[in-house]
């Protein structure tokens, strides 16, 4: 390299160049003289003797090593190295020490160690046991350490611990840049802080920032909660983070998914982007969508963009779509409640419906509609003001109609079965509607029918309450509780205003199919006065 600066540097300086050279060719030779002029500077500098007790030559070894013995001092540009003894290896430019290794890096970066070896050439100091490296950020300590004084990068490969304000960060590979502050982990790296407990394959460290950025599995620990990433950041000094890819949140019972999670731990603030799933594993209940916001103080949170939740029972599950997914806690008895609201939609294999909204009350298992509700159970079409749905055992109960309440069922293309009244209950035996009762303005339209199946007619009439037994989803028997007032039409006789009762309305279409029909939506047209 030094022959070919000179050859260099002759060429353009010998009276022999050519006068007729064009500029363009001197200023390219004048460069590369100036490139080389800096390498050549850059030469290696050698390993210096400041001082040590003794100086001696050991005829056992080669006749360029010099044994150095007691209060040890070697300088190599402006590094002080110390040590107890060392092997000084003037040609090759290196030395081995021994005992009390101090090294003097800078003003803000100190290294001990057992042993050493150093490499004035690429400025490479490889120390063994007890070794330590100390900055005004952190303490690293490992059983071998290596330093590159050239780069100013400690690392180690084979296990290390750093001690870091209330951190403590442990990994079987490590890289610490001194002069950035900057660490990277890799291989079973776990940091530990008072309130958490990081484990993960691969992690960066900012020492001033106390910010950690992962990548790969990362798990996060702490008596809150527990949280899962394989790509993201955590803010040890603010508590905020960032977990993305296959992330999630645990707290208590439920656990918080998306794409993305941002969290805020002093404000137990968590929101989710994207394929966004929350679960609560007491009640066996996911909450879907692609927009989340979860309080942890409180247990709120909020789903939204095209929302849906999955409600498992023992045999069958419950599918719901709205605008909007709210969970809460009641304070009272710490029990969930959940808002759906517009839009409301659901299905499930023997019960379907929609609504305006819809609140779940966990504690008592109930279910209230409001706005325009519509039920479907089986043959009949239920309606109302307000409905709701008592649920035990993971089947349904009760279903109470208040105001306006309205049953249909379809006896045939052209007729329905109706029964009309101001409140009913309706009772489930097996999942199936089995008794009615119609409390107040009762009225009814039955299509009556011969054994044969033949049509007879309609019975057409009025009682203050009702009560009306089914089977197989048929009306078998009605009950009238308070003088009624019957009449019974032959087929060729039915008046045209006796086939439906006031207020009747058929909803066939809007009722959803399968589980996919709930995202689609059909204005409910309202009753006729």
């Amino acid at each position: 390299m030094v022959h070919l600066y000179k050859n260099v540097s002759n060429f353009f300086f010998t009276k022999h160049i050519n006068k007729k050279a064009s500029l363009t060719k001197i200023l390219i030779i004048f460069i590369v003289s100036l490139y080389y002029s800096n390498i050549y500077a850059q030469e290696t500098t050698k390993v210096e003797l400041v001082t040590a007790n003794s100086l001696e030559f050991d005829k056992m070894l080669n006749k360029d090593v010099k044994r150095l013995i007691g209060n040890v001092i070697l300088k190599h540009d402006v590094t002080y190295m110390y040590c107890d003894s060392a092997y000084l290896y003037s040609t090759s430019n290196k030395f081995d020490a021994f005992g009390n290794i101090y090294i003097k890096v800078s003003d803000s970066v100190d290294v001990w160690g057992d042993e050493l070896k150093y490499d004035g050439n690429t400025k490479l100091a490889e120390l063994k046991y007890n070794c330590k490296m100390v900055d005004n950020q952190s303490e690293l300590t490992s059983d071998f350490l290596f330093y590159d004084l050239k780069n100013d990068i400690a690392y180690y490969n084979s296990g290390g611990n750093i001690d870091n304000a209330e951190n403590n960060l442990k990994s079987k590979i490590g890289r610490y840049y001194t002069k950035e502050k900057l660490f990277f982990f890799k291989d079973d790296v776990v940091l530990t802080n008072p309130k958490y407990t990081i484990n993960s394959d691969t992690l960066k460290y900012n020492t001033v920032s106390e910010i950690s950025y992962f990548f790969g599995p990362t798990t996060i620990v702490s008596k809150e909660d527990s949280i899962y990433c394989e790509n993201g950041w955590y803010d040890s000094k603010k508590d905020l983070s960032q977990f993305n890819k296959n992330a999630y949140l645990k707290s208590n019972d439920q656990v918080l998914r998306g794409d993305s999670l941002f969290y805020d731990r002093q404000k137990g603030y968590g929101k989710a982007i994207k394929n966004v799933i929350i679960t609560d594993l007491k009640e066996a209940l996911n909450i879907y969508g692609d927009f989340a916001e979860y309080y942890e103080k409180t247990g709120y949170s909020q789903v939204t963009q095209r929302p849906y939740l999955i409600k498992v029972f023992e045999e069958d599950s419950l599918f719901l779509h709205a605008d909007t997914l709210t969970s809460l806690t009641d304070t009272v008895n710490g029990k969930k409640i959940l808002y759906a609201y517009k839009h409301v939609k659901f299905f499930k294999n023997d019960l379907q419906g929609l609504c305006d909204s819809t609140v779940f009350f966990f504690s008592d298992s109930t279910v209230n509609l409001y706005g325009s509700p519509v039920i479907w159970s089986e043959e009949n079409q239920l309606t109302a003001d307000f409905i709701k749905i008592i649920i035990g055992n993971n089947s349904i109960k009760e279903l109470q109609l208040y105001t306006a309440s309205f049953i249909v069922s379809e006896d045939d293309s052209l007729n329905f079965n109706q029964i009309k009244g101001k409140d009913m209950v309706g009772y489930f035996k097996d999942n199936k509607l089995s008794i009615i009762d119609v409390k107040g303005n009762g009225q009814t339209i039955y299509h009556v029918k011969e054994d044969n199946g033949s049509k007879t007619g309609i019975n057409s009439s009025e009682s203050s309450d009702l009560k009306i037994f089914l089977e197989d989803n048929k009306v078998k028997k009605i009950l009238f509780l308070t003088k009624p007032n019957a009449t019974l039409y032959p087929v060729d006789e039915i008046p045209v205003d006796k086939k439906v009762l006031k207020g009747f309305r058929w909803l066939k279409s809007l009722r959803p199919m399968d589980k996919n029909d709930i995202f689609i939506w059909k204005s409910i047209p309202k009753a006729e006065e």
